[in-house]
């Protein structure tokens, strides 16, 4: 299980895990409960490049990142630290 704090939005807190590759049992403390629980079961299952690629730079309420923007974020650490 992965834990990310994300800087500049509303949600305090990203856990997920990733097996083979593959973003799983995502979960947002804080932030619009009902918009992060449907992103987190669209990107359910889904291959992490291409979480990254389809949520990289998308922005809410002009704060240049968003929530969806931190979990992307949060992957390119991942893949970056273990050369996933």
């Amino acid at each position: 299980m992965y834990t990310y704090n994300p800087k500049g939005v509303c949600s305090k807190e990203i856990s997920f895990e990733i097996e083979n590759n593959k973003l799983k049992n995502i979960s947002f403390v804080g932030g619009c409960d009902g918009n992060l629980k449907g992103i987190s079961s669209l990107v359910d299952g889904m291959d992490i490049d291409t979480v990254i690629k389809k949520l990289r730079g998308i922005n809410c309420r002009g704060k240049g990142t968003s929530c969806p923007d931190q979990l992307a974020k949060a992957l390119e650490e991942i893949k970056k630290s273990q050369n996933l």
